[in-house]
């Protein structure tokens, strides 16, 4: 599973996992079931998240990977009870029920962790394998969790076919013959286009990483030296990612003549991000700057990363390692309005680091006008890891999702430009400075998988368990 993700981003080995998974998990007690997710589950997110020792060493990596592991593990019991109970509930209908309970309740455990603990962590989604994949266009009409969800029932089918050797009944093939037909074949749920906008992504490479030698002002003037490639270009937006200027503008009077230096001389406006200090909070804050000053919009971080910006029960977590949690002095709070701002009558719907991965900032955004989307962030304490790969690929499948063209703007890398299709229009290296202008289509309209999405999450949620429940009590009464 972990080579179906980027870097390797080999797709096809996604399915090929989730069978190995699900022929592993037929058959357990809890007690040996427990045991397959857990060997499961640990070392996929061993593998998966070792970027975030990059610089933080082991505690912080063996700390995300125990628990995801360990709730992977968890959340993969009802699959094992499901090849237990349905077959012994309903015999007849093992062929489409059992795999329809066990797609269903993959999908919950995908929601589970992505909600849980300290607003989860909804990196390790099956279809965000698809992003370069054949599959990738099904997100368009039931979003991320319903591609999961159709890669799962169509493995399971198959499983299933297998096992019961309905390949000499050709009617028993078709319910698997529809469902790859599905995932092989929808096209793009339609959008329409809006024109077009010019927009410069800036890729400064300036000293932004936890660990970086800093000097006062090094980030901005590092971003506005990069800018420098824009001069004499007629753009409508320039774009800075996540942590490109060093001081609070709205605290700190250099910075406000520095920004509004970049905006008139470049003229056009700037959407950038610092952090922000409002009162006894500190935000995580996008905001849009012109010639004129402050245009009055922002946009603050929906997810702070626990322990990265902010520390969770702080006091027994210091306890426990007081070295790592004394580099954080500062607890971002989450933000609560929109994430999108208005650039002449334009929609630019955003999404902050790691708030790519959250389906509701997204859904909000394009719900809320935006005609193309903008992800800043800063991956400097990864550089040299699979995490900027991994981000851009889950940014690659928004597009697709949305019908939406997408900017994804690094501090260091890799910064790119997508169609609404997901596919590449521009992109930058990692550890490169330089500006990427291009003139980005608009759309308008909603997908499916945006107004569906939601719905289907929801159908899956309470669906799965419910029929797993019934099945239990079924095959009691039947033994």
């Amino acid at each position: 599973m972990y080579l179906a993700f980027p870097a390797a981003a080999v797709w096809i080995l996604a399915p090929v996992a989730v069978a190995l998974l699900l022929v592993a998990l037929d058959g357990r007690r809890l007690g040996s079931a427990l045991l397959v997710g857990s060997v499961y589950g640990l070392i996929f997110f061993a593998l998966l998240v070792a970027w975030t020792a990059r610089y933080l060493g082991p505690i912080p990596w063996a700390a995300l990977t125990v628990v995801e592991g360990v709730l992977t593990a968890v959340a993969f019991l009802p699959v094992a009870l499901a090849y237990r109970w349905v077959p012994r509930a309903w015999p007849r209908g093992r062929l489409l029920v059992l795999p329809v309970v066990v797609a269903a309740l993959w999908t919950v455990h995908e929601l589970f962790l992505g909600n849980w603990p300290y607003g989860g962590f909804p990196w390790a989604r099956l279809g965000m394998t698809q992003a370069e994949g054949p599959f990738a266009p099904v997100a368009s009409w039931v979003g991320v969790s319903g591609l999961s969800f159709f890669m799962v029932l169509a493995v399971a089918l198959l499983i299933e076919i297998v096992r019961l050797r309905a390949w000499t009944r050709p009617v028993t093939l078709a319910p698997f013959a529809a469902v790859m037909l599905a995932l092989l074949f929808v096209p793009l749920f339609p959008t329409a286009s809006a024109g077009t906008m010019r927009i410069a992504a800036v890729q400064g490479n300036g000293p932004t990483g936890y660990f970086d030698e800093r000097t006062p002002y090094g980030v901005i003037k590092a971003q506005t030296t990069a800018s420098e490639a824009i001069e004499g270009q007629d753009v409508d937006l320039i774009v800075w990612p996540e942590g490109g200027v060093d001081y609070d503008p709205f605290q700190d009077q250099a910075t406000v003549r520095r920004l509004t230096r970049v905006a008139a001389s470049l003229d056009a406006p700037l959407l950038a991000n610092t952090a922000t200090e409002r009162g006894e909070d500190i935000f995580n804050t996008s905001f849009l700057w012109t010639e004129d000053g402050w245009s009055g919009q922002l946009h603050d971080k929906r997810h702070p990363v626990p322990f990265g910006e902010y520390v969770p029960d702080r006091a027994f977590f210091n306890a426990l390692v007081p070295d790592l949690i004394g580099l954080l002095q500062r607890e971002y709070t989450p933000g609560t309005n929109p994430p999108v701002v208005d650039v002449d009558g334009i929609g630019v719907g955003l999404a902050i680091c790691f708030d790519v991965i959250y389906d509701e900032v997204i859904r909000e955004g394009v719900q809320g006008g935006a005609q193309v989307l903008v992800f800043q962030t800063n991956n400097a304490d990864f550089r040299g890891t699979d995490e900027n790969l991994q981000q851009l690929a889950f940014a690659r499948m928004r597009a697709i999702e949305t019908g939406r063209s997408v900017v994804n703007v690094s501090t260091v890398g890799t910064s790119q430009i997508m169609r609404p299709d997901g596919s590449t229009i521009s992109s930058l290296d990692a550890d490169e400075a330089g500006a990427l202008i291009e003139d980005v289509e608009l759309r308008s309209g909603l997908t499916a998988g945006v107004v569906l999405g939601p719905w289907v999450q929801l159908a899956l949620l309470f669906g799965g368990p419910a029929v797993l429940i019934a099945a239990g009590v079924v095959a009691r009464r039947r033994r």
